[in-house]
């Protein structure tokens, strides 16, 4: 329906009928309702299809999540099977089933074998990487219980950094935009400085001296708050919705000491990074981290159904065991926890990852992207940086390309860009955080599609200059 004077024998179109039905995540309702939506019709490999019948290359690889391509196959296979096999049964009470035993073990493994993680021990399932973060809120504050510290229950985040959208996850998000009018966040979360060498670091400041500075920050975070007060730490290996944030050198092997030294959990976010976006397995493999939660989801399933997982380490099951008789059942737990069918499907995306070499061919043709990229946008005046690691890869746009001073954040450039080039038949993502486009495709895209990536990439920026430069001198 529309609404209550609309006559019952008008017809609508599947645009008026969504515009009066849905509330979109993360869209402005006035923009929507002025404009509509751009409905999907169909997807195949790195292809999407919209409803008008067009076609377009899909470098965004949905929300950084369709890891293995669209429409497999084996998945919808696998999936019939497991729905027809056992469509659902959950995992409260010490029940489970064998899909999601498999899984775990398998994941467990991966960790073990790809990133040097064999301290990981046991897996929580949800169904989207918020509501595991919103796990892992709350296991910390269950392992300070347990363990008879109380009071170490604080968790440091990052500005920049995104961790989801549900109450306690999106307090860890460090993007403003995702805290205007929703009274967030609470004084649970404590912000570090961004790591992003690139857009702050001071006038003639090096690299080294830029790390020093951000490790200076959150030890001096430590010795404010108190690190009797605080329980964790949390990080994306490499920051994805902030802009591709690649860490400065030997960073997180410094944060990894102050933690230790004080005693504090660390996070590993790997909803992005997880299962070979970055060219390695997992982040805490690439940069030699050991997290005592990582947050897996995306590319678990490469999006084929919602499902997420907190990885927990041996150190914090010890306590949990340990306390058992006295706490109780573990009061905390979802529906859809461990589903039979998403695990089934998890099963065949991660024995087409593997059978396939999308790990090692996220490695390779994101290198052969990024540097087809960066020869392309090379002597563009409003491309500051191109950077990126495996098939995660953004630009970010500068007024000056010379002193890298950003754009009016008003202007949202990147959002022209992103729309633009969409037009052109390209999918790119235009982020919340800073003036910043990404490159995240399935890892299944070849090098001649790249080559077409950034053949319209780069007509799209060619005809977008003048509007650049315009907005650069206002």
């Amino acid at each position: 329906m529309l609404d209550l004077e609309t006559p019952p024998d008008a017809n609508y179109s599947l645009e008026d009928m969504d515009r009066n039905t849905i509330l979109h995540p993360l869209t402005s309702i006035a923009q929507h309702m002025k404009t509509g939506p751009t409905i999907m019709g169909g997807a195949s490999g790195v292809r999407l299809t919209d409803a008008k019948g067009r076609s377009m290359l899909d470098c965004s690889g949905g929300l950084w999540c369709v890891n293995a391509g669209y429409g497999r196959p084996e998945i919808a296979d696998a999936a019939k099977k497991a729905i027809l096999d056992l469509n659902y049964w959950h995992l409260f009470g010490s029940s489970s089933n064998e899909a999601t035993i498999r899984l775990s073990d398998r994941v467990l493994g991966l960790l073990h074998e790809n990133a040097d993680a064999r301290h990981l021990s046991r897996i929580f399932y949800g169904t989207s990487g918020s509501d595991a973060n919103d796990t892992n809120f709350k296991l910390v504050r269950y392992y300070a219980n347990l363990r008879g510290t109380p009071e170490k229950k604080k968790i440091i985040s990052r500005i920049g950094g995104y961790h989801g959208l549900t109450v306690a996850a999106a307090q860890l998000t460090g993007i403003p935009s995702y805290h205007k009018a929703w009274s967030l966040p609470s004084d649970s979360v404590v912000y570090a400085e961004c790591p992003h060498y690139y857009r702050f670091a001071a006038e003639g400041e090096t690299e080294e001296a830029f790390c020093n500075r951000m490790i200076a920050d959150l030890e001096g975070i430590i010795a404010r708050e108190g690190a009797d007060t605080i329980g964790a730490f949390i990080a994306e290996p490499i920051m994805g919705t902030g802009g591709v944030l690649i860490p400065p050198a030997g960073y997180f092997e410094r944060v990894q000491a102050i933690l230790d030294k004080h005693d504090i959990l660390m996070i590993a976010d790997e909803v992005i990074t997880g299962f070979g976006r970055t060219g390695a397995w997992f982040g805490t493999g690439l940069y030699r981290l050991k997290p005592d939660l990582v947050t897996l989801a995306k590319g678990l399933t490469s999006a084929y159904f919602p499902m997420s997982a907190s990885v927990i380490s041996q150190r914090m099951w010890d306590v949990f065991e340990k306390a058992s008789p006295d706490y109780g059942p573990v009061m905390h737990g979802f529906t859809y926890s461990g589903h039979p069918v998403g695990a089934a499907i998890a099963m065949a995306n991660l024995d087409i990852i593997e059978t396939e070499g999308l790990v090692e061919n996220a490695a390779d043709t994101g290198a052969y992207l990024l540097a087809g990229l960066k020869e392309r946008l090379k002597d563009h005046p409003h491309v500051g940086e191109v950077r990126g690691r495996g098939l995660m890869i953004g630009v970010e746009f500068s007024a000056d390309r010379e002193t890298r001073r950003p754009f009016d954040a008003a202007d949202a450039v990147h959002r022209i860009v992103a729309a633009k080039a969409q037009e052109n038949g390209l999918m790119i993502r235009a982020l919340p955080f800073i003036e910043v486009v990404s490159f995240s495709p399935a890892l299944s895209i070849t090098k001649a599609d790249c080559d077409e990536a950034i053949d319209i990439f780069g007509r799209t920026l060619d005809d977008l200059t003048p509007v650049l430069a315009q907005k650069a001198a206002a």
